[in-house]
């Protein structure tokens, strides 16, 4: 019979590549985390590690495990769901990544309402958050790190997502063309009219940094109108890159949800004659989004999301 607990021991060790993450992330010493591997090989016969120079890897007989603890360990985390829901109480703190423009725009209005409800909600919900990009923030679900990932994915950017996760589809929002009113103007284009990107292939661009899954999203939209932007200014932030158009300095592609509302009346926003469009994406562990909190977060935020999609930011200035 196989021990769930040393199961658990080689997952860590296949999540945190070393003896010694893998002991600090379960609270263990090292010693105890080997002293685990090695009764976990004596109860399957075979070896299920192996030494490389000073560090152990996964024997093909440990990756089977591996994929099989995956399996087991989420069922367990469902029948603990709903143990916690029988009773009727909350899980504790939630703790969520979410890339900025959804933390801003859907986070910060549902902690709102969470601080609100007070002892009159169902569910005591406890909130945490830490601002990261989508690959950051599955790495750190994956991890364990956190419980909640907010992410997105483009129609040109496909998001793969982690085996062992369950995603729900928040909402999705257009990609839109951002131009100084004077920039529109010479290209004859009127307020929320679409716009070819082919005709942006002399102007000058100004997108996120090339780190990010955006930047090659605008790589991408732009290559299959037929040309490579000339970049002008790289930032993250995406209130930065709206306000450089409003100063002339170029065009920009702004997931609507980014743009500021200060910008209202000083940029032009238009739809893709091709149209990009970015999902985004609730996921947590398989098995653990049936916690009480857990569904209690996803479904305020499908309902914050459904409110934020359907506010006008698409049009011209």
């Amino acid at each position: 019979m196989l021990d769930v607990r040393r199961l658990r021991v080689l997952q860590h060790l296949a999540i945190h590549g070393t003896v010694a993450a893998a002991a600090q992330a379960l609270y263990l010493t090292a010693p105890a985390i080997s002293q685990q591997l090695a009764a976990l090989e004596r109860e399957v016969g075979l070896p299920v590690v192996e030494k490389r120079g000073r560090t152990l890897h996964l024997t093909p007989v440990g990756e089977l495990l591996v994929s099989h603890a995956e399996i087991v360990l989420s069922d367990l985390a469902a029948a603990e769901s709903d143990l916690e829901a029988m009773r009727g109480g909350g899980h504790g703190i939630v703790r969520v990544a979410a890339f900025s423009s959804a933390a801003r725009r859907l986070i910060a209005p549902v902690w709102g309402r969470v601080l609100g409800a007070g002892e009159d909600a169902d569910v005591s919900l406890m909130l945490e958050l830490v601002e990261q990009e989508p690959d950051e923030a599955l790495e750190a679900l994956r991890r364990r790190d956190v419980d909640l990932a907010v992410v997105h994915g483009y129609t040109v950017l496909p998001r793969d997502f982690p085996s062992g996760g369950e995603q729900t589809r928040l909402m999705e929002e257009p990609v839109l063309l951002a131009l100084h009113p004077d920039h529109a103007a010479r290209l004859g284009v009127g307020p929320g009219d679409v716009v070819d990107l082919a005709r942006l292939s002399d102007s000058p661009w100004l997108t996120p940094g090339p780190e990010t899954s955006c930047y090659e999203m605008i790589q991408r939209a732009c290559g299959a109108a037929g040309f490579v932007p000339a970049v002008r200014s790289r930032s993250s932030d995406f209130s930065l890159l709206a306000a450089l158009v409003a100063a002339g300095a170029g065009a920009a592609l702004l997931p609507r949800m980014t743009v500021p509302e200060s910008t209202r009346g000083t940029i032009s926003l238009h739809p893709l004659l091709h149209p990009v469009t970015r999902t985004v994406y609730a996921v947590s562990r398989r098995g653990t989004s049936r916690r009480p909190d857990i569904r209690c977060l996803t479904e305020l935020l499908l309902a914050q999301a459904a409110e934020t999609a359907g506010t006008p930011q698409d049009r011209g200035a």
